[in-house]
């Protein structure tokens, strides 16, 4: 019983310090990969909130810019002929 003890233990020990050490790394990788991939996901969002904001400001130069025009453009167009 002793010698199993001895010898059992120590190997027992031994093989589920390895499996930890997998784990462990293998919980490491995951991590990594779930980093990138939400570092993508945030790049993506940032430039199509940028496309947004963009669009925004070209629509205010519009309204603010030529808001009197437009109104009277809008009539203009409104009397035209249809052909």
């Amino acid at each position: 019983m002793l010698a199993l003890v001895v010898v059992g233990l120590p190997v027992t020990l031994g093989i589920g310090s390895e499996m930890m050490k997998r784990w462990l790394k293998h919980k490491e990788v995951m991590a990594q990969a779930l980093n990138a991939q939400t570092a993508e996901k945030a790049a993506q969002y940032a430039a199509q909130t940028e496309r947004l904001e963009q669009r925004v400001r070209v629509l205010e130069r519009i309204i603010t810019d030529r808001g009197g025009d437009l109104a009277h453009e809008i009539e203009r167009l409104r009397d035209a002929p249809l052909n």
